[in-house]
């Protein structure tokens, strides 16, 4: 058995404008990966805020039906999950550009205990899911007026 050294980066190319053939590998692999709608995974942003009554979750999922995400919560995680579908229709015209991403997404988020699971909601609206999670009435602040005495 012969062993040959292997040296992808071999400067004997094929000609001045030929890359290595090493390179030449990575340069394609990395192309493909950045080029093929389905190869590159996402996640919408979110945005989280809290006032007195609720937590309230907003995800950008533009391009998304409301059919295609799932929304569940168990034990104290809320999981919003769902995926923006490539058209394969138009898949084979000629594109100069893709910078969307396509493919499933999934996020997690942890929520205090002070929510109360029975009574949370979402809504979908132009494009931005939002999760209206109540809190339970003993989180709630409350004040206490002080009576003094004289």
């Amino acid at each position: 058995m012969t062993l040959l050294n292997y040296r992808p980066f071999n400067a004997a190319a094929a000609s001045a404008d030929d890359l290595p053939s090493g390179l030449r590998l990575f340069q394609d692999s990395f192309n493909r990966m950045f080029s093929e709608p389905n190869a590159r995974p996402w996640t919408p942003g979110v945005d989280i805020l809290e006032n007195e009554n609720e937590l309230v979750l907003k995800a950008d999922v533009p391009g998304i039906e409301p059919k295609d995400i799932d929304i569940s919560l168990e034990n104290g995680t809320l999981t919003v999950k769902g995926e923006r579908k490539f058209d394969t229709s138009i898949a084979q015209q000629s594109y100069h550009r893709i910078e969307r991403n396509y493919g499933a997404f999934a996020r997690s988020f942890s929520l205090p205990e002070t929510v109360d699971a029975e009574k949370v909601k979402a809504d979908f609206k132009n494009g931005v899911l939002t999760v209206t999670l109540p809190k339970k009435e003993l989180a709630k602040p409350r004040t206490v007026k002080i009576e003094v005495q004289q």
